[in-house]
Order: C-alpha cells, then structure tokens, then sequence
C-alpha cells in the first residue's frame, strides 16, 4: 500500500524555503471570491479540528498521463511530434489509485517511446478506448480540483476542460520557481528532487509515479498555495494561451 511521503517538518522547511506569493490574475472566465473553487467543495473554517485546509482532502485528484507519437506536424517551420494519451493515472489526495489505465491508440503510433515508457505495440492490446477512458476521467474530476504538473498536456491529450480555478499546476507555481530562480517550466522530476530528495522515473516514466509525486509535493506547499488564493492572490503564472480552450 502506497504511504504518502509527507510530513508536518516538511511542511514547515517549505514555508521556510519559499517565497511569498506573487499577485497575479486569476485564471480567465472566473471570478473569484472567498468562496471561489468547484461548486461540490466547501472551505474549512479554522476552528474545525485537524490540520487546518482550506478544502477537504476528498476535493483534490491528482492526475498524471503518458503519450506516443502519431505523426508530426509543421509549425512555424518547424517540425513538432503530435501526441496521442497512452496512459493515465490519477490518486486521491494520499495516492490512492483512483484510476490508473492504458489507452487503446486512436491512431496509429509513429513513435511508442519505448527507451522512455517501456511501451510496445503489445502493450495496447485489449486496453480501453479513448471515448472509455475520457468518461471514467470526466467522471471523477468533475467538481474537484485537479493537482498536477504541466496540466495543459493532461487536459489537451484528453481532449477535456476543466475549470481553470479548480487546476492546481506545480509547473506554474510561482513560488517554487522563484526559490529556482527561473522563468520557465520546472520539470517535475528536479522539483521532487530538489524539495523533497527523491527521485522519479529512474527505469522508466510512470503515470502513476508522477501523479503520487504531484500530490505528495502540493502536500507539502498545499498552505502557501491555497492560503494565496484565499487572500486574493493567483500564485501560478497562467498556461500557455494555445492551451486556453481547455480551462473554462
């Protein structure tokens, strides 16, 4: 059984180490206020027992997913390779398995990644469609609030929007990149190495590794990071604008 690698001195060496958030717009098509965030959540008041949150443990799912290529396409000159889902995994707050599948290719694969996922065309054999897939998925992240790492590519290889005030991206959040100096992505593997001395992905990369990952790192930011949007702070740099049509 999974044991979420989290604990109340890690807690306090992040809100050590990290910044205060910065202001920044919140996500477009919402407004916020206090009680901003999916309409089944609530927030909890401070003087309920247990460690103080801003939303219960159930109203997050962490969400990871692995892709192939198909083909590539031209743009601006140059030549990108398009994605196709191969896998997804999403957990509960403490990295229990809500679901963890392969994707049947829609297409066929240009490109299985193999040195990277492990992936072969025997892989795919008898695995659920991508229409199964995407309405398992919708199922459970409706009304929640998803954590993960660069959700854009989650979301757009799903083909699914989400509420852009329920996302929570640790490759946006402003803190962890100003404590790394950077202005760009994050790739999650360094974050969890660097704030939390683990390491992921060293045979190959795992869905459902990534996803435990993602939430065992927004535990142990989950005060900074919701205490700024209670205050009226969006502390995460927005997605890139090509992605938009897939935050509402």
């Amino acid at each position: 059984m999974y044991q979420p690698l989290c604990s109340q001195s890690l807690i306090n060496r992040f809100n050590t180490l990290l910044l205060p958030c910065s202001r920044s717009s919140f996500p477009r098509g919402n407004s916020h206020n206090s009680q901003a965030g999916p309409s089944a959540v609530r927030y909890i008041d401070a003087s309920e027992p247990s460690r103080q949150r801003y939303f219960p443990a159930q109203s997050y799912v962490a969400v990871s997913q692995l892709h192939v290529y198909m083909g590539t396409i031209r743009i601006q000159d140059t030549l990108k390779q398009i994605p196709m889902v191969a896998r997804v995994s999403l957990t509960d707050y403490r990295g229990r398995i809500l679901l963890d599948t392969l994707v049947r290719p829609t297409h066929q694969v240009e490109n299985y990644r193999t040195e990277e996922t492990g992936f072969s065309p025997s892989t795919f054999m008898g695995a659920p469609t991508l229409q199964e897939v995407q309405t398992r998925v919708s199922s459970i992240i409706r009304d929640k609030i998803i954590v993960g790492h660069r959700l854009w590519d989650f979301l757009s290889v799903l083909g699914l929007t989400h509420p852009a005030i329920a996302t929570r991206d640790l490759a946006l959040f402003l803190p962890l990149r100003q404590k790394l100096k950077s202005s760009t992505v994050v790739e999650l593997p360094l974050l969890v190495n660097l704030f939390m001395g683990r390491n992921i992905g060293l045979q190959y990369e795992d869905s459902l590794e990534t996803a435990r990952a993602v939430i065992d790192l927004f535990r142990s930011c989950e005060d900074m990071f919701e205490g700024c949007i209670r205050s009226g702070e969006w502390p995460c740099e927005l997605p890139p604008s090509s992605y938009a049509e897939y935050f509402t």
